[in-house]
Protein backbone atom coordinates (compact mmCIF):
# COMPACT_ATOMS: atom_id res chain seq x y z
CA UNK A 1 0.00 0.00 0.00
CA UNK A 2 2.89 2.35 0.81
CA UNK A 3 4.44 1.69 -2.61
CA UNK A 4 1.21 2.60 -4.41
CA UNK A 5 0.90 5.77 -2.34
CA UNK A 6 4.51 6.76 -3.08
CA UNK A 7 4.04 6.10 -6.78
CA UNK A 8 0.85 8.23 -6.90
CA UNK A 9 2.52 11.08 -5.00
CA UNK A 10 5.55 10.90 -7.31
CA UNK A 11 3.36 11.02 -10.42
CA UNK A 12 1.44 14.02 -9.11
CA UNK A 13 4.58 15.92 -8.06
CA UNK A 14 6.53 15.15 -11.22
CA UNK A 15 3.50 15.63 -13.47
CA UNK A 16 2.81 19.16 -12.27
CA UNK A 17 4.57 21.77 -14.33
CA UNK A 18 5.50 25.27 -13.22
CA UNK A 19 5.44 26.35 -16.88
CA UNK A 20 1.77 27.35 -16.67
CA UNK A 21 1.32 31.00 -17.55
CA UNK A 22 0.83 33.01 -14.38
CA UNK A 23 -0.87 36.24 -15.41
CA UNK A 24 -0.88 37.62 -11.88
CA UNK A 25 2.81 37.04 -11.07
CA UNK A 26 2.29 38.51 -7.58
CA UNK A 27 2.38 42.12 -8.81
CA UNK A 28 -1.13 42.49 -10.20
CA UNK A 29 -4.17 42.27 -7.97
CA UNK A 30 -7.13 40.12 -8.94
CA UNK A 31 -9.44 43.12 -9.36
CA UNK A 32 -13.03 42.42 -10.38
CA UNK A 33 -13.82 43.85 -13.81
CA UNK A 34 -17.29 44.27 -15.31
CA UNK A 35 -17.21 46.85 -18.11
CA UNK A 36 -19.63 47.29 -20.99
CA UNK A 37 -18.12 48.95 -24.07
CA UNK A 38 -20.21 50.36 -26.92
CA UNK A 39 -17.98 50.93 -29.93
CA UNK A 40 -20.47 53.43 -31.35
CA UNK A 41 -19.59 55.89 -28.56
CA UNK A 42 -16.91 58.49 -29.46
CA UNK A 43 -14.36 57.34 -26.85
CA UNK A 44 -14.34 53.80 -28.34
CA UNK A 45 -14.96 54.69 -31.99
CA UNK A 46 -11.34 53.90 -33.00
CA UNK A 47 -12.04 50.26 -32.14
CA UNK A 48 -14.43 49.97 -35.08
CA UNK A 49 -11.34 49.75 -37.26
CA UNK A 50 -8.64 47.03 -37.13
CA UNK A 51 -5.20 47.67 -35.64
CA UNK A 52 -6.29 50.27 -33.08
CA UNK A 53 -6.02 50.37 -29.30
CA UNK A 54 -7.74 52.42 -26.58
CA UNK A 55 -7.12 52.74 -22.82
CA UNK A 56 -10.10 52.72 -20.43
CA UNK A 57 -9.17 54.26 -17.06
CA UNK A 58 -10.43 53.27 -13.61
CA UNK A 59 -10.74 49.53 -14.31
CA UNK A 60 -8.37 46.67 -13.54
CA UNK A 61 -5.03 47.44 -11.88
CA UNK A 62 -4.13 50.46 -13.99
CA UNK A 63 -6.81 50.76 -16.62
CA UNK A 64 -7.70 48.32 -19.39
CA UNK A 65 -6.22 48.37 -22.87
CA UNK A 66 -8.71 47.36 -25.57
CA UNK A 67 -7.33 46.31 -28.94
CA UNK A 68 -9.07 45.68 -32.27
CA UNK A 69 -6.80 42.98 -33.63
CA UNK A 70 -8.87 42.04 -36.67
CA UNK A 71 -12.27 42.75 -38.15
CA UNK A 72 -14.07 40.58 -35.57
CA UNK A 73 -11.48 40.32 -32.80
CA UNK A 74 -11.45 42.54 -29.72
CA UNK A 75 -8.83 41.90 -27.00
CA UNK A 76 -8.61 43.30 -23.47
CA UNK A 77 -5.45 43.52 -21.31
CA UNK A 78 -4.70 45.02 -17.92
CA UNK A 79 -2.94 48.37 -18.34
CA UNK A 80 -0.27 47.71 -15.68
CA UNK A 81 3.12 46.11 -16.30
CA UNK A 82 2.82 42.59 -14.82
CA UNK A 83 6.57 42.48 -14.14
CA UNK A 84 6.62 45.51 -11.80
CA UNK A 85 5.15 46.44 -8.47
CA UNK A 86 2.48 49.11 -8.90
CA UNK A 87 4.05 52.55 -9.23
CA UNK A 88 3.67 55.72 -11.27
CA UNK A 89 6.00 54.35 -13.96
CA UNK A 90 4.40 50.88 -14.28
CA UNK A 91 1.44 52.18 -16.31
CA UNK A 92 1.73 50.80 -19.83
CA UNK A 93 1.68 53.30 -22.69
CA UNK A 94 0.10 52.31 -26.01
CA UNK A 95 2.59 52.62 -28.87
CA UNK A 96 0.99 51.26 -32.03
CA UNK A 97 0.15 47.62 -31.27
CA UNK A 98 2.63 47.44 -28.38
CA UNK A 99 2.44 48.43 -24.72
CA UNK A 100 5.57 50.03 -23.23
CA UNK A 101 6.44 50.38 -19.55
CA UNK A 102 7.81 53.74 -18.44
CA UNK A 103 10.05 52.38 -15.65
CA UNK A 104 13.22 52.62 -17.74
CA UNK A 105 13.91 48.89 -18.06
CA UNK A 106 12.52 48.64 -21.58
CA UNK A 107 9.62 46.26 -20.86
CA UNK A 108 7.50 46.09 -23.99
CA UNK A 109 4.58 43.77 -24.79
CA UNK A 110 2.61 42.81 -27.88
CA UNK A 111 -1.03 43.88 -27.62
CA UNK A 112 -1.94 41.00 -29.96
CA UNK A 113 -0.35 38.12 -28.03
CA UNK A 114 0.30 39.67 -24.60
CA UNK A 115 3.88 38.38 -24.60
CA UNK A 116 7.01 40.39 -23.83
CA UNK A 117 9.04 41.69 -26.76
CA UNK A 118 12.22 42.24 -24.69
CA UNK A 119 15.49 40.48 -25.40
CA UNK A 120 15.44 39.31 -21.77
CA UNK A 121 12.58 36.85 -21.22
CA UNK A 122 9.97 38.15 -18.80
CA UNK A 123 8.25 35.77 -16.36
CA UNK A 124 4.81 37.34 -16.82
CA UNK A 125 2.65 38.10 -19.83
CA UNK A 126 0.00 40.80 -19.93
CA UNK A 127 -3.05 39.94 -17.86
CA UNK A 128 -5.97 39.22 -20.22
CA UNK A 129 -9.64 39.89 -19.60
CA UNK A 130 -12.55 38.02 -21.13
CA UNK A 131 -14.32 39.79 -24.01
CA UNK A 132 -17.88 38.77 -24.86
CA UNK A 133 -20.00 40.25 -27.65
CA UNK A 134 -23.39 41.29 -26.24
CA UNK A 135 -24.84 42.78 -29.41
CA UNK A 136 -23.67 44.59 -32.53
CA UNK A 137 -20.62 46.68 -31.46
CA UNK A 138 -21.32 46.19 -27.74
CA UNK A 139 -18.95 44.06 -25.62
CA UNK A 140 -18.70 42.94 -22.01
CA UNK A 141 -15.18 42.97 -20.55
CA UNK A 142 -14.86 40.84 -17.40
CA UNK A 143 -12.70 38.38 -15.53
Amino acid sequence: MKKIFLILVSVVVLGCSKNDTDYNCNYLLDVGVNLTVNLNLPQYNQLLFPVNAVRVSNYGNDGIILVRAGSNSLLAWDGADPNHASSSCSTLEIVGLNAVCGCGDGNEYSLITGTALNDDPQPCTLKPYRVEAISNNVYLISN
